[in-house]
């Protein structure tokens, strides 16, 4: 187990970072505990950077990074892509016929009718999951990624002795990443779409309170995308936004295992190395505007009522930060956390209840969240009426010493854990180096929620927490709001 009073000067000695000529930043850090390694590539890239029209093009292209290359999952690529081009460009003119006033409906199917054509010709050259079974084949286990609002993640592992197939294989997908399947995995995200939100009363929740909370700022956009943008979106549409931000510079790579920072620097410059340093990524620039009053919005559903508010509050770099992370932690995280306990434990209003900040992203200013779920006859008014009151005892400075201290000791037990896997090193530095700047800031974090006091928790609850700062909304069951009425009068 990492000891955490070691801490940072026990990593500097186990850790060698460099940077290649293109910008692409290697962190990689000896922990020869197994002969193996983990392998993480992040890149600063989420939904928050996707262009209007096209929400969604950033998990879409974390699909396309497993499909092979131009000598991996095809029989021949020449054909392959030069069916695919063109399956493309019939696409386009499908998109633009069917996004027209009054498309004609003739052209709309003689256009689809040539694409699929065009599909099928393309599929016949694929070699289905190649990419994969070389991994698997060689020893590799745990290979994923994720998309969120602020960022890309895809990683596995390997035995130590294949780390130079980790280079092969990872350079060549970003150098020339190939668009194989492209609109049957779109299928499989709109799929994903369907589960996760349109099926899910909470994921639509979610989606509509994002939309509600946020004007202008692009995290109002779900990071599986709209819909209509997933079904829009081209190749030529997926390219654009794979070379505005895979550039070199908005990447940063992480290592961690038994391996030799030597060897992985000569590795690095032999296969990344030939990557073209590319023109930095664009910034977010767009700034959410001082709400102007409370926000308030009702979803009547057959289904489980929920409760879920937000406030406006700050990004990972901004002082108070820290101080919002312990007001989740001491009012819904764990037993002894005050909402957990009122509401779950002693009075049996919820079920669950669940309150943290930073959503839906921490690389701009996020929501203060707090999620929570009626027991059986208990109404949502009832649910806000208590959530409210114990923030107003946070803001009256009720919180005692011995609870911050509590939830600083639990901060640093997950950060503990969180460093004891090669997975979880090479994922947190990399995300620290790439947004923070620095891997170190694995430990600044930590160092801050140690100098949180009582007095900031007062003043960033008073701050932040106010009635026109706030986002509020619900779900409510039109039966269970009747019968609780009923069950009132009875009373």
């Amino acid at each position: 187990m990492v000891s955490f009073a070691q801490g940072l000067d026990t990593f500097e000695e186990k850790v060698t970072e460099f940077t290649l000529d293109n910008g692409l930043h290697f962190i990689i850090i000896e922990r020869p505990v197994a002969p193996v390694a983990t392998f993480v590539t992040f890149v600063n890239v989420g939904s928050v950077n996707e262009p209007v029209g096209n929400t969604g093009v950033a998990h879409i292209f974390e699909h396309m990074a497993f499909k092979g290359t131009k000598e991996i999952g095809t029989t021949d690529w020449e054909k392959e892509s030069a069916a695919i081009t063109r399956a493309d460009f019939v696409y386009r003119q499908w998109v633009r016929e069917r996004s027209k006033p009054n498309p004609d409906q003739e052209r709309l199917e003689r256009l689809k009718s040539r694409f699929d054509e065009l599909v099928d010709e393309a599929d016949q050259y694929v070699v289905s999951n190649e990419f994969t079974q070389i991994i698997e084949q060689n020893g590799g286990s745990g290979l994923n990624a994720f998309t969120s609002a602020d960022a890309t993640g895809y990683f596995y592992s390997l035995p130590q002795n294949r780390a130079e197939l980790w280079f092969t294989l990872e350079s060549d997908r970003f150098l020339n990443p190939v668009f194989r399947e492209f609109y049957a995995e779109k299928d499989v995200v709109m799929e994903e779409r369907r589960m996760r939100t349109d099926s899910n009363p909470v994921g639509r929740l979610i989606e509509e309170f994002l939309s509600v909370a946020y004007s202008a700022h692009p995290y109002k956009n779900p990071v599986v995308g709209w819909s209509s943008d997933i079904q829009g979106t081209s190749i030529e549409d997926a390219k654009q936004f794979f070379q505005q931000y895979y550039t070199p510079s908005n990447i940063t790579i992480a290592i961690a295992g038994d391996v030799d920072p030597d060897r992985m620097k000569e590795l690095a410059e032999t296969y990344f190395g030939r990557m073209a340093p590319g023109r930095p990524a664009p910034e977010v620039v767009t700034s959410e505007p001082e709400q102007r009053g409370e926000r308030r919005f009702v979803m009547v559903e057959e289904s489980q009522p929920f409760f879920l508010s937000g406030y406006h509050t700050v990004s990972q770099t901004h002082p108070d930060f820290a101080a919002l992370q312990l007001v989740g932690a001491i009012t819904s995280q764990g037993r002894t956390s005050r909402l957990y306990k009122r509401l779950v434990e002693d009075e049996q209003m919820a079920l669950a209840v669940q309150a943290f900040n930073g959503f839906p992203g921490t690389k701009y200013p996020g929501l203060f969240m707090t999620l929570a779920v009626p027991n059986q006859g208990v109404t949502l008014e009832e649910i806000e009426e208590i959530i409210e009151e114990e923030f107003q005892k946070v803001k009256d400075g009720d919180i005692t010493q011995e609870e911050l201290d509590r939830a600083i000791t639990n901060a640093r037990a997950s950060q503990v854990r969180s460093l004891n896997s090669n997975m979880g090193l090479a994922l947190s530095f990399a995300e620290n180096h790439a947004q923070k700047g620095s891997w170190k800031q694995s430990f600044s974090s930590l160092e801050a929620l140690e100098e949180v006091t009582l007095e900031d928790l007062q003043r960033v609850a008073e701050t932040y927490f106010v009635k026109n700062n706030r986002t509020v909304g619900m779900i409510k069951n039109e039966s269970s709001e009747e019968e609780v009425a009923i069950n009132s009068e009875e009373n």
